[in-house]
């Protein structure tokens, strides 16, 4: 059995875009125990009203379709060490980017991303 996975809102969007990167997304939310980070529920709701869309049903999918994880005070003490050491890496690394990380390392999760920040760690996969 394959290790968990969490998405993060690049790969969700690439999903409600229809993208081919999306169809492998939705392989793997049909394949795999799927997660979301409940930050990424924002960048979502963000993503939408940029494009003039109703947040509502993408949100509702991501709920009906993956485990949101709440953030707690282990997430945000781990993320702000983690945003510490990831901004050695590069400059535009962010929290949003740490919280992900850290939600990973601590409930043991695979990242699935298109963010090219994560390619250096073993537990991201890059879409």
């Amino acid at each position: 059995m394959t290790m968990p996975i969490l998405l993060d809102t690049s790969a969700w969007v690439e999903l409600f875009l229809g993208t081919e990167k999306g169809k492998k997304v939705e392989r793997v939310l049909t394949a795999e125990r799927c997660y979301t980070s409940i930050s990424t529920l924002s960048e979502l709701s963000n993503w939408a009203l940029r494009e003039r869309l109703e947040p509502d049903p993408f949100i509702d999918k991501v709920r009906k379709t993956s485990l949101v994880i709440r953030l707690d005070e282990e997430v945000a003490i781990l993320a702000g060490r983690l945003n510490f050491e990831r901004k050695k890496i590069s400059k535009k690394w962010g929290m949003l980017g740490s919280f992900i990380l850290a939600i990973g390392l601590i409930y043991n999760l695979r990242i699935l991303t298109k963010d090219s920040d994560f390619k250096d760690l073993v537990s991201a996969e890059i879409l």
